[in-house]
């Protein structure tokens, strides 16, 4: 039993190393390659073409992300049929998560100066990049939440992996957060207003997708799936069923749609936050003592989350997480150039974010017996692809309205604190707070009237299958 534990605890931290560097990889991508864009990528002398120029990156980014929600279903589909000695997912994380690293860290730079001696051919070789990244993050993000359901068919141990998983990628998203500003400063000949030079935020991709690439390779060493008759389907899932097998999970939609509403809120104001820092408060350095405050917070409120599902329900720490998120916008939007109550507030925002997403993991995956109950198939990664598609379409629609923003009130190229106008000021602070908590309380209003599947129906539903699986799969 001591034995069974042990190898129970090393999967479990091996599968926290590879969720680590994922999302150290994600918060590159979402969040810190929009302020690489829009400070640096184009500096010429004319400022207008640098603006259009972000503009066309920005709907670059969009259609490219837009159209990735008709691909990712399918890459969820390809892996859901893929078998390997070393199983289903974990080429996937491997191989996604080395051509994804290497994609990105060519993304953070000028193409060999291609923004101002052609424009043209840098446009299309960064949309070609772009998508390779794109498809191969997908591919390793589909394949690393897929694992979840694939370990375990118990909720309880399903919420002990998960909770694993995220406090590794809490660590790792709010590590980017505190070690991103240093990292691009240290390696910058020119501070630009804090915000850094072409060379510091190569170095910040070099880093970081590097201890991506090593948390996929330890993920891969020390986990294993569960072998079950109840993983095994009589027949694949063929491309023409893939959106018909998700349409008819209901709860699957209704949860994906909760989310999606959620994540524009969540995402608007996480990824303003480096804005605010350095054109509102005037000094971007604070954002390092920010990544401590949710590193510490965020950690807690993960490793708490099994109590917290035991003593409150799922449904209940879901309303109890957005009540504090609005509260805490409320208090940063009155907040001004306060850094005290700034970073009382943003860390008040922080703290429910990872119970928001453990909820919605924890329902999205349990919808894979609710599927297979209901329809009669078993497809874990097509309906764990579901919540990565959301992420991304999030991402992707956040990161145009952050870039458009940016250039629409003065915050980019060369930009400070003191160059943009009241007027301007409090534009952006509208966008960053009152949309979110719009965005959050449709959310909320969805999620009590549509989503269903609690932790008692689930087991039921498991409890069915194991009686009745053979037949219903015959």
């Amino acid at each position: 039993m001591s034995g069974n534990n042990g190898n129970k605890l090393m999967q479990r931290i091996s599968y926290a190393c590879g969720t680590f560097g994922h999302d150290i990889f994600y918060m590159m991508v979402s969040t810190y390659f929009i302020m690489f864009i829009t400070s640096n990528l184009f500096n010429t002398e004319d400022q207008s073409h640098n603006e259009y120029m972000i503009g066309i990156i920005m709907t670059v980014i969009l259609v490219i992300r837009v159209a990735e929600l008709f691909i990712d279903p399918f890459i969820g589909n390809t892996i859901d049929k893929t078998n390997t000695r070393w199983g289903r997912f974990k080429p996937w994380v491997i191989v996604g998560g080395f051509v994804a690293a290497l994609s990105l860290a060519i993304l953070f730079t000028d193409l060999g100066g291609l923004t101002t001696s052609n424009p043209l051919l840098y446009l299309i070789i960064f949309a070609i990049l772009y998508l390779v990244m794109d498809i191969f993050y997908s591919a390793k993000d589909v394949a690393i939440w897929s694992m979840v359901p694939a370990m375990s068919f118990d909720s309880k141990e399903r919420e002990i992996t998960a909770t694993f998983a995220r406090i590794g990628s809490v660590f790792g998203a709010q590590l980017v957060t505190v070690m991103v500003i240093p990292i691009v400063l240290f390696f910058s000949k020119d501070a630009n207003g804090g915000v850094g030079d072409a060379n510091g935020w190569l170095a910040f991709a070099l880093i970081g997708g590097g201890v991506s690439l090593l948390g996929a390779v330890i993920l891969g060493l020390g986990t294993k799936e569960q072998a079950s008759a109840l993983r095994e389907n009589k027949k694949e899932t063929t491309f023409k069923e893939v959106f018909s097998i998700l349409g008819k999970n209901d709860q699957l939609m209704w949860i994906a749609i909760t989310f999606l509403i959620f994540c524009f809120g969540q995402d608007l104001v996480n990824s303003f936050q480096m804005y605010y820092f350095a054109y509102i408060l005037g000094d971007s350095t604070y954002l390092s003592f920010l990544g401590i405050i949710n590193v510490i917070i965020g950690l807690l409120a993960v490793a708490l989350f099994p109590v917290l599902t035991t003593k409150f329900k799922r449904r209940n720490l879901f309303f109890y997480s957005i009540v504090i998120m609005i509260v805490a916008l409320i208090i940063y939007a009155f907040a001004g150039t306060n850094s005290v109550l700034v970073l009382i507030a943003a860390g008040l925002f922080n703290l429910p974010q990872p119970l928001v997403f453990l909820v919605v993991l924890m329902t999205i995956t349990d919808t894979v017996e609710y599927g297979q109950l209901k329809i009669g198939h078993r497809d874990e990664s097509l309906i764990l692809s579901i919540r990565p598609l959301v992420n991304k379409l999030s991402g992707a629609v956040t990161s145009a309205i952050v870039g458009f923003t940016a250039v629409w009130v003065g915050m980019s190229g060369k930009a400070t604190a003191d160059s943009i106008t009241d007027s301007n000021k409090m534009m952006f602070e509208l966008i960053m707070f009152a949309v979110p908590i719009v965005f959050m309380l449709i959310a909320t209003l969805l999620y009590k009237t549509k989503v269903t599947l609690t932790e008692e129906k689930h087991a039921e539903i498991v409890k069915e299958l194991e009686r009745t699986w053979k037949d219903i799969s015959k």
